[in-house]
């Protein structure tokens, strides 16, 4: 039996039908914020069954030890563990948070998305750094604004440090940053483009290319560990391969020998 569901779990089509389930939980929850029924509710709890159904089978399948192995596969629990409390919860909130999360499975059940996740959590020490320089230019940057600007604009963006980093925040999204905060302060104190300037530059392109740069050499540090394991699979083989065509031309000499 233990076999027989782990060729299911294993099949080919056994994912790709988990994906689309998982899709269609997600239309359902797209749906109830529209119009709830009964009818979506049932759809809902017989989805949940379905992920359960999933887990015992892939848990019998592949054993206790080797599904809770994987990190994703602790993921898929939790979710479906927390549908099933929340189940019955009078708060409906709480109920639609928890079914909104299960849509989070689509992750570890597509493998591209799993690998831009796992190269996150990889790059995770590396954009530390990256974290701790923001901070700096941002804690530099709110400084001088509200020493010099505090008493240009309204106390809301900056008559204090906090409200400093708050605009600053919106001058790095780009959100109205030219017509709400930098054109008045440049209207009564001509040299502040040069701090606008300076901190677009640095604080939204060198900062936000630094992390791009980050993540995309951990997954080009991925894909080189996978081709490296590829062709060291490869190697093997043909190692094998050799030593078994010596084997053999062995027993053919000596058949040869014995024949004369």
């Amino acid at each position: 039996m233990r076999e027989s569901f782990k060729r299911l779990v294993e099949h080919r089509y056994f994912q790709p039908i988990i994906i689309g389930i998982i899709f269609l939980n997600g239309v359902i929850i797209v749906a109830e914020t529209y119009s709830t029924s009964q009818f979506l509710a049932y759809l809902d709890k017989i989805i949940l069954g379905i992920f359960v159904l999933e887990i015992l089978l892939k848990i019998t399948g592949l054993g206790f030890k080797r599904y809770f192995s994987s990190g994703w596969n602790w993921f898929d629990f939790l979710i479906v563990a927390c549908s099933l409390i929340f189940l019955t919860t009078p708060f409906v909130s709480s109920l639609r948070l928890v079914r909104v999360l299960r849509l989070f499975r689509m992750i570890p059940a597509i493998p591209a998305l799993r690998k831009i996740i796992d190269s996150l959590i990889r790059s995770m020490p590396a954009l530390t750094g990256v974290l701790g320089l923001t901070l700096l230019i941002f804690t530099i940057y709110a400084i001088i604004g509200t020493t010099f600007f505090k008493d240009v604009l309204p106390y809301e963006f900056f008559g204090s440090f906090h409200n400093s980093l708050f605009t600053l925040m919106q001058v790095v999204t780009f959100e109205s940053w030219a017509s709400q905060v930098a054109r008045p302060v440049i209207a009564e104190m001509p040299w502040a483009w040069i701090y606008f300037i300076t901190f677009i530059i640095v604080g939204a392109l060198v900062i936000l290319n630094l992390v791009v740069a980050v993540i995309l050499s951990y997954l080009g540090q991925e894909e080189e560990e996978s081709r490296d394991e590829r062709l060291d699979q490869l190697l093997k083989e043909n190692m094998e391969l050799k030593k078994d065509v010596q084997e053999i031309k062995q027993l053919l000499l000596e058949q040869y020998r014995s024949n004369r």
